[in-house]
């Protein structure tokens, strides 16, 4: 099986210009796939991160490589826009110089209709001769702005998911590598950091992990509570277990400038309880934090979890890794009855034969933790369209329908927007 943490996503870029108990069955499934958009290279490929919401049924997303620039191999990278028909508009081609390279999170949306966002590398000579990663803007004339560069070392590279913002516009978002090169347990690539970049561009440098007890390369962005306080995950870290590694944290980030506070919520043991939460949290009224784990559980491919405020986790699902999928990569979204929709990278079925672990799947989990199957992603061939190996959240949108994106499948393999019946 050929299973990715986000960490090693992030460095192969690198090379660029180059809820509640376990369910007791699976219920039918239900529902349909319709294939929106495939990209062609040109217009992006791979897309990343989830689809947000724009206006009149549109939606906004990004995608780490293709569009038209040749300074990278295989592309730097687009922001796109699908209407609701189905049309896609490149916004934005990302040339992998100033501007940046491989946005590889989700976008976040003001109200003026300004996108912000995240790209991986581009914008100087640092980190591999390829650039540390920007913090951008785009204005609703299609100008792209960079608010903020990353230097590598101590300022932290690679930044990571999605961005949150406050009341004043300042944004907030993670690095999953680079922070405290030394003695930190990260060896030569740091831990990771938590940054706030204000509307003028500064930075402000928030928190740095140092990969023990508080955790290591928090992935997939922050979520926000009432209070200012900040809520995320880190793939490694959190004690000895997991190889000495560990095997992942929820955290806690209470802001105070450079002293802000980082409180561990739970650290994953590798057990039943979960290993290596790959993507963000969602959070209901109540507080309570909801996401899945890549590994762990009852066979090892991956959970749904659920930590309260006070740092109780309880395991809501376990997947089995055949029908009802297996190994999340991607999040949750919550409907208003409580249930939760996300996708699994692998599994649903035996297709996929490069990998004959499945092509992924969309699910349901109901409160009372029975899961069902909503869609089972198929080998794909180049006379169709279908799209496989989804790898970000879902976008809950009208009529009863979830929107998300694949990594793979496609007439041109690079990718899908899809759309699947809850």
């Amino acid at each position: 099986m050929d299973f990715r943490t986000n960490l090693e996503r992030s460095i192969a870029l690198i090379g660029f210009t180059s809820v509640l108990l376990a369910a007791s069955g699976i219920m039918p499934a239900s529902g349909g796939e319709k294939v929106l958009f495939a990209f062609g290279g040109s217009d992006g490929a791979l897309p990343a991160g989830a689809l947000i919401a724009g206006k009149h049924g549109s939606m906004y997303g990004a995608t780490e490589s293709g569009g038209s620039s040749t300074r990278c191999s295989e592309g730097c990278g687009t922001i796109f826009e699908i209407a609701g028909d189905g049309r896609e508009k490149v916004l934005y081609y990302f040339q992998g110089k100033s501007d940046g390279e491989g946005p590889s999170g989700s976008l976040f949306l003001d109200g003026s209709g300004n996108l912000y966002g995240t790209a991986a590398g581009g914008a100087g000579t640092n980190c591999s001769g390829i650039g540390c990663g920007v913090v951008f803007k785009l204005a609703p004339d299609k100008t792209e702005s960079v608010l903020y560069t990353f230097q590598g070392g101590s300022d932290g590279l690679r930044p990571n998911g999605s961005l949150v913002a406050d009341t004043s516009g300042d944004l907030y978002g993670l690095t999953i590598v680079g922070g405290n090169f030394n003695g930190s347990e990260c060896e030569q690539a740091g831990c990771g950091t938590i940054f706030e970049v204000q509307p003028n561009g500064t930075k402000i440098p928030l928190y740095t992990f140092e990969g023990g007890g508080d955790g290591a390369y928090p992935s997939g962005g922050l979520v926000a509570d009432g209070s200012g306080n900040f809520y995320g995950t880190t793939e490694n870290g959190g004690g000895a277990a997991c190889g000495g590694d560990g095997c992942g944290t929820v955290f806690k980030l209470t802001p105070n400038g450079t002293e802000s506070v980082e409180t561990v919520l739970y650290s994953f043991q590798g057990g039943t309880d979960g290993e290596v939460p790959m993507d963000g949290l969602i959070m209901d009224s109540a507080g309570n934090l909801y996401g899945t784990t890549a590994r762990g559980g009852s066979i090892g491919a991956g959970t749904v979890f659920k930590v309260t405020p006070q740092g109780t986790e309880t395991v809501l699902y376990s997947f089995k890794e055949g029908k009802d999928g297996g190994h999340p990569e991607a999040g949750l979204v919550m409907d208003g009855k409580g249930n939760l929709y996300g996708t699994t990278y692998y599994g649903g079925s035996h297709g996929c034969k490069k990998t004959g672990d499945g092509c992924g799947t969309v699910f349901k989990l109901t409160p009372d933790g029975q899961e069902s199957k909503l869609y089972t992603f198929r080998d794909f061939h180049q006379a169709d369209d279908r799209g496989v190996f989804p790898q970000a959240s879902l976008l809950m949108g009208k009529k009863g329908l979830l929107y998300g994106t694949t990594t793979a499948g496609g007439v041109g393999n690079d990718g899908v927007v899809f759309s699947v019946k809850k």
